[in-house]
């Protein structure tokens, strides 16, 4: 069986811009990075931690446990060396296990190749040490390996994630071009908003940014609607330690909070796929909802933030116009939210000049392919001093 006490390199991927808000949380909850890259963070850690990574962290994607390194220079080296693993100690016999790989070698045209030309080295290993083959195919929600092979480089991890960490398992009603539940919680980090101040959400669509906004206000832990992961289908791992770490963090869940979260959009469609998502999330009492235009969107006194995610303008229908909306929402943050933070997430720059405000800052994400920013206006009571 595998040591799940046993330090090694554990590997925890984001999207693209997010390592800093990743780096973050993995410092809040008690572990030192030893490297920190663009797309993902490493640390010394065991598959124990692995499991409570899974279970607390926001911004990841996936949590990576390295199994073993070397150096290959060609196919035959890589399956040898992939043949020479004991992955009758990982992978129970009777399971089932997928390959997924990141490729950049020369010799590799095609990465189903090399997702294929390692999965036959690990089950021929296999059944030459049990005398029975698991089966395989491309389902995430049981055994999940992953092959790093870069140049010369090659890496062999075992996915403890499985399924991406973004899938929260709350978004069962969605909406046009839904933003993704990893990219969401990092904006709401790189605001000035902290739980117990409002959160004001007008265009909401299916609620994603106020319903993660409500998760970070109630401490409820952003895998806890799930029930598979890939550290489960590791030989050697103990429910008993994943049913603590489920139940401490329930304890911490809070029942009522400070501030009030606002959820409004001008589609009854979108407030109703975003009350039955929160109802999913199980938030909804925490958040107000509200079908109306932006300029009726209810705006409770005291600290906050408004934070908007409107159409960008790249899959637009032949005469769509959105300058009057960044214009509307500009006319909104001046004359309804004084004494609060604006904010807007945005991939079109030339729309951004429309809502007529300066902003204090840009900060750069990226939706998918699409380079973002999110832009923050102080809105200030009477003029600036």
């Amino acid at each position: 069986m595998a040591d799940f006490n046993q330090q090694r390199t554990i590997r925890v991927t984001c999207p693209l811009g997010l390592s800093a808000f990743l780096e973050t949380e993995i410092l809040d909850l008690g572990f030192s990075p030893v490297d920190v890259q663009d797309t993902g963070i490493e640390l010394r850690a065991s598959l124990n931690d692995a499991i409570a990574l899974n279970y607390h962290l926001r911004m990841a994607h996936r949590v990576y446990a390295l199994v073993d390194e070397t150096v290959a220079e060609s196919p035959d080296e890589l399956t040898q060396w992939l043949s020479e693993i004991a992955w009758e100690d990982w992978i129970p016999a009777d399971g089932y296990l997928s390959v997924t790989s990141r490729v950049n070698h020369k010799k590799i045209e095609n990465t189903q190749f090399a997702n294929l030309a390692s999965k036959d080295a690990i089950v021929d290993r296999m059944r030459s040490a049990n005398g029975t083959r698991p089966d395989s195919g491309s389902n995430l929600d049981n055994t999940v390996l992953f092959l790093y092979w870069t140049d010369k480089k090659a890496r062999i991890f075992m996915d403890t994630s499985g399924e991406s960490l973004s899938r929260r398992n709350y978004r069962t009603e969605s909406t046009s071009a839904p933003m993704q539940e990893t990219l969401a919680a990092a904006i709401i980090k790189s605001t000035d908003w902290k739980p117990g101040a409002h959160f004001i959400n007008p265009m909401a669509g299916g609620g994603t940014l106020a319903i993660e906004a409500a998760l970070m206000a109630a401490n409820r832990a952003p895998a806890s609607l799930r029930n598979n992961f890939g550290f489960m289908h590791i030989k050697g791992f103990d429910p008993e330690l994943y049913y603590t770490i489920r139940e401490e963090a329930k304890k911490n869940v809070k029942k009522e909070i400070d501030g009030t979260i606002i959820i409004s959009d001008a589609d009854p469609r979108a407030v109703e796929a975003s009350r039955k998502n929160a109802r999913t999330a199980g938030v909804d009492q925490l958040i107000q909802f509200e079908t109306c235009d932006i300029a009726n969107t209810t705006v409770p006194e005291g600290p906050g933030v408004i934070v908007m995610n409107p159409p960008y303008g790249i899959r637009l229908e032949p005469g769509e116009d959105l300058r009057p909306l960044y214009k509307k929402m500009g006319d909104f943050l001046k004359q309804e939210g004084p004494g609060k933070t604006g904010y807007i997430f945005t991939a079109n720059s030339v729309l951004a000049k429309k809502v007529g405000l300066r902003s204090k800052s840009r900060t750069t994400f990226f939706n998918t392919t699409l380079e973002c920013r999110l832009l923050e206006y102080e809105l200030y009571s009477g003029s600036k001093k």
